[in-house]
C-alpha cells in the first residue's frame, strides 16, 4: 500500500489538477455505484451505468472546483487566529450552498430534465441536503483546514465524500425512483 501511496503523491505533485479531478470523478462514480447497489438494492441487471457516468461527469467538474475553492480560501485566510474556523464557516455558508444547487441542477441537465423539473428538485431537496451536510462537513472541514496540508485536502474530502456521495447520488435520483415505483404500483 505504501508504494501506491507514494505513486499517488508523485502524480499529485506533478499533476495536481488532473490528479484531483480524476480522484473526485472516480469517487463520485463509486458513490453512485454504492447508492444503486447497496442503498437502493438494485440487481446488476437493474444497475444503470449511464447514471454512474453522469456522476463521473460531474466529478470531472467538481474536482477543479474543489481545488480552486481551497486555493481561494488559503488566499482569503492565509494565517492568523481561528483560520480553520473562518475557512470552515466560509466553506459551509458559501460553497456548500452553491455546490448543492449546482449539483442538483447539473444532475437534472444530465438527465435531460426540464427547467421546471430542475427548479422543483432544487426547491424540494436543497434544505434536506444542506441540513444533512451540516451534520457532517463542519467537523470534517475543521479537521481538514487545521491539520491537513493543502495538497491533501481534496483527497481527504473525497474519501469522506465517498459516503456523502452515496447519499447525494441516492437523493438526486430519489424523485425518479419514487416516480417509477408509483407508476408500477398504480397502473
Amino acid at each position: 500500500m505504501s508504494k501506491v501511496w507514494r505513486l499517488y503523491l508523485g502524480v499529485l505533485e506533478k499533476h495536481p489538477w488532473k490528479t484531483q479531478t480524476a480522484t473526485t470523478a472516480t469517487l463520485m462514480a463509486v458513490g453512485d455505484i454504492l447508492a444503486q447497489l447497496a442503498v437502493e438494492r438494485k440487481s446488476l441487471q437493474e444497475y444503470s451505468p449511464l447514471r454512474t457516468f453522469r456522476f463521473l461527469g460531474f466529478g470531472i467538474i467538481a474536482g477543479p472546483c474543489l481545488r480552486g475553492w481551497y486555493m481561494t480560501l488559503d488566499r482569503l485566510f492565509p494565517s492568523g487566529r481561528a483560520v480553520a474556523l473562518k475557512k470552515m464557516l466560509c466553506d459551509q455558508i458559501i460553497f456548500a450552498s452553491s455546490f448543492t444547487v449546482v449539483f442538483l441542477s447539473f444532475m437534472g441537465v444530465f438527465r435531460n430534465d426540464s427547467m421546471t423539473e430542475i427548479k422543483q428538485k432544487v426547491k424540494r431537496d436543497f434544505w434536506p441536503i444542506i441540513i444533512n451536510n451540516w451534520k457532517l462537513w463542519p467537523a470534517v472541514q475543521l479537521i481538514n483546514f487545521y491539520f491537513i496540508p493543502f495538497q491533501h485536502r481534496v483527497l481527504v474530502v473525497n474519501f469522506v465524500a465517498l459516503g456523502w456521495n452515496t447519499y447525494i447520488c441516492w437523493k438526486a435520483e430519489q424523485a425518479l425512483l419514487d416516480a417509477s415505483s408509483n407508476t408500477t404500483d398504480n397502473p
